[in-house]
């Protein structure tokens, strides 16, 4: 391959249509692009010309990703000049769409594969990328067990990562170059995957206990030393492993969690806005979560904590909060409770229903709580009853159901606010447009962690913070 053609098919280096005169003969691309000379203002409107010409976000997923490996500069100005619009695209919702095709989608690698059947190979991998101490600020790495709202998708959710460092660039300015996307492939437990002949991963089922804590610690120990200075960012780990990997290795390592650091952040922002109206403190609050994982229990932390912060001892602040898992409210008889969940378990008696089990309803009802979170990926589980049981309990109160993607949602914007008749403060977990209702416009704020991660990963890059600490979330 001759020089033009490297520079041509390295999307990093190619500017295409807006190299000048002498850079063309200067990198031996004489006659290999049209005479016209372009300037990237006049790419860009020519690029989103044709992606606005693309049928649906799925179309436009598959043309940003084709832009991005022919030519990054050209994709990421796209990206950021309609950040905003191009957000649900690039990543939540549209990404789980195109995660469930990957395989037979499969054109070329963005991302690095550490396999837990080769742990040996750690090292070498990272080896192959040539990238020295000093190359690197961000990692982003997934094993894809808890893929947004859709669950385990092994190798195919490779593109979560990829997804998380292209917003890392396109609103907080990381340069593309010194960030790497891992996939930690240790199986999957999807069996349509595993029975797919075009699946790319191991085909075995998830390895778990302590060959996966190997792959995990190698992972850690290798990249701290390779590339000391870069932030390990955790994505999309299943409940099981998330909080203990960054319980566990916290201290030791350069680690961010965005399942339960950054959501426990961005529901913490949502909150206070929420605050602002009602007049409230966090040492009022009384919070109900639905669906009881690392995320939604993660909230729970947060805001408990901020209910300290505001007086109340932690014992008092852990009696605010109730937790509502598949099996109702979470209480303390229940066989084999997570460690995450056991300190906000309720007594056996408390509303013991005749099955034992207490639902979300009886709890609404019960509690009359001001927060109701929805983390749970049951769609419609908010139902008109819900609501207007919360509604009946408060005022004003916060609800934020956050699944995604949209057919997971708990309750849709324009059903909150009908059914609540425009009195819950309402913030999604997706993109959502403004609800007229009896003659009011009501905007829909977005608890998405898009809002904060880049932010907080610039924050700690050029900080040179050696931890991602609580006090900085």
């Amino acid at each position: 391959m001759d020089n033009g053609q490297r520079v041509l098919h390295d999307a990093y280096r190619n500017w295409g249509t807006a190299f000048t005169t002498e850079q063309r003969h200067a990198l031996g691309l004489t006659g290999r692009l049209p005479a016209s000379i372009e300037s990237l203002d006049e790419q860009a409107a020519r690029s989103y010309q044709q992606l606005t010409e693309q049928p649906d976000d799925l179309a436009k997923y598959v043309y940003l990703n084709a832009l991005h490996d022919r030519n990054e500069t050209l994709y990421f100005r796209l990206l950021t000049d309609h950040l905003a619009e191009l957000l649900p695209v690039v990543y939540d919702p549209t990404i789980g769409d195109a995660i469930e095709q990957w395989s037979h989608e499969y054109r070329r690698s963005r991302a690095l594969y550490l396999s837990i059947d080769r742990i040996d190979d750690v090292r070498a991998s990272f080896r192959t990328l040539g990238m020295g101490p000093g190359d690197v600020d961000l990692i982003v790495c997934s094993d894809a067990e808890e893929i947004l709202g859709i669950g385990d998708w092994g190798v195919n959710g490779t593109d979560i990562a990829v997804g998380k460092l292209a917003i890392y660039t396109a609103a907080a300015g990381i340069d593309p170059a010194r960030v790497i996307a891992v996939n930690l492939d240790v199986g999957t437990d999807n069996r349509a995957l595993l029975d797919d002949a075009a699946y790319l991963g191991n085909r075995h089922e998830r390895v778990r206990g302590k060959k996966y804590d190997e792959l995990i610690e190698t992972y850690l120990d290798v990249a701290s030393e390779l590339f000391p200075n870069a932030l390990l960012h955790f994505e999309d780990f299943g409940p099981s492993n998330a909080r203990r990997i960054l319980t566990e290795h916290g201290e030791k390592h350069r680690i961010f969690n965005d399942d339960m650091q950054g959501t426990g952040a961005i529901v913490m922002a949502a909150v206070m806005s929420g605050l602002k109206v009602t007049g409230q403190r966090f040492a009022d609050q009384r919070l109900v979560v639905f669906g009881a994982g690392t995320a939604g229990t993660g909230m729970a932390d947060q805001i408990s904590a901020a209910m300290v912060a505001d007086g109340l001892t932690l014992e008092q602040a852990r009696s605010r909060v109730w937790l509502i898992d598949k099996d109702g409210l979470v209480i303390d008889d229940m066989t084999d409770l997570p460690d995450y969940q056991q300190p906000y378990a309720r007594p056996a008696t408390d509303m013991a229903g005749p099955t034992g089990t207490v639902d979300l309803l009886t709890v609404i009802e019960t509690v009359r709580p001001t927060i109701l979170i929805g983390t749970s990926t049951v769609a419609g589980a908010f139902t008109k009853e819900v609501v207007r049981a919360l509604c009946a309990g408060v005022d004003r109160p916060i609800l934020l159901p956050l699944s995604n993607p949209t057919s997971r949602i708990e309750v849709t914007p324009r059903d909150a606010v009908v059914w609540s008749d425009g009195a819950a403060l309402v913030a999604t977990g997706i993109p959502a447009d403004p609800v007229e209702h009896h003659g009011v416009t009501y905007y829909i704020g977005q608890g998405n962690n898009a809002l904060l991660y880049p932010g907080l990963g610039l924050g700690t890059i050029v900080s040179g913070a050696s931890r991602v600490t609580d006090a900085m979330l």
